[in-house]
């Protein structure tokens, strides 16, 4: 493989473990405006943006992410940390996942977690996404190692190409193919996840109205004997 390719993957894993995340304590404390939202996000994960002009988040997409039940609406106009925690699983998995598998997954993650009202002394959306993220920031380091390991897997491809040109553009098509089964393989993961959590909500709300059909059926009038004159 040329220096110049090699370079390259250098410099993208350099860019990787540059790429940072909303760390908890920084939320905002108060509810904001959507204007201070997409500020607070643009510029909190700008570390992330592959190209300097990709948009992080803007009005349009918290609109049609909130038309598509995939964010709770506002109170007010004004969007909470809750919403905030939201719109970041929303940003990472929309490269990834369509809108319906999105919203399979964090219906029920909002349902239960996202009124901090309905979650006095039990586990909230920041924990979670404590939990979460943590987890995730330490996983930088294995993927970093990943990476490395194809590269040297793809260094061996391709060599006996003659043309320079060529053999760059084979091996960069290599190394594609060797990342993109990976995440092909991983998608195929979280999409049976994902339909587990659908089948398990379904089964759960077929109880709970099976539970209330019982409740407001109305009693049976007792049998009233007859008693026949002999």
């Amino acid at each position: 493989m040329a220096d110049s390719t090699t370079d390259l993957y250098t410099r993208l894993l350099r860019e990787l473990t540059k790429i940072d995340y909303v760390k908890p304590g920084e939320f905002p404390n108060i509810d904001l405006y959507m204007d201070q939202v997409t500020t607070f996000m643009n510029s909190h994960l700008s570390d992330s943006k592959i190209k300097s002009d990709d948009k992080i988040l803007t009005k349009t997409m918290i609109n049609n992410y909130a038309k598509n039940n995939l964010l709770p609406p506002p109170v007010k106009k004004k969007y909470s940390k809750e919403h905030m925690i939201v719109l970041i699983f929303i940003y990472y998995f929309k490269n990834i996942l369509s809108i319906s598998e999105i919203q399979a997954m964090l219906n029920p993650l909002t349902d239960k977690f996202f009124d901090p009202a309905d979650n006095a002394g039990k586990i909230s959306m920041e924990d979670v996404y404590t939990e979460v993220f943590n987890t995730i920031k330490s996983q930088l380091s294995t993927i970093s190692t990943d990476i490395e390991a194809k590269l040297e897997v793809d260094k061996e491809h391709f060599n006996d190409v003659k043309n320079k040109q060529d053999r760059e553009f084979l091996q960069k098509f290599s190394m594609i193919c060797m990342l993109g089964f990976d995440v092909f393989l991983k998608k195929q993961i979280i999409e049976g996840l994902i339909d587990t959590i659908v089948a398990d909500r379904e089964k759960s709300e077929l109880k709970e109205a099976e539970r209330k059909a019982k409740k407001e059926q109305p009693a049976k009038a007792p049998a009233v004997k007859e008693f026949h004159k002999k």
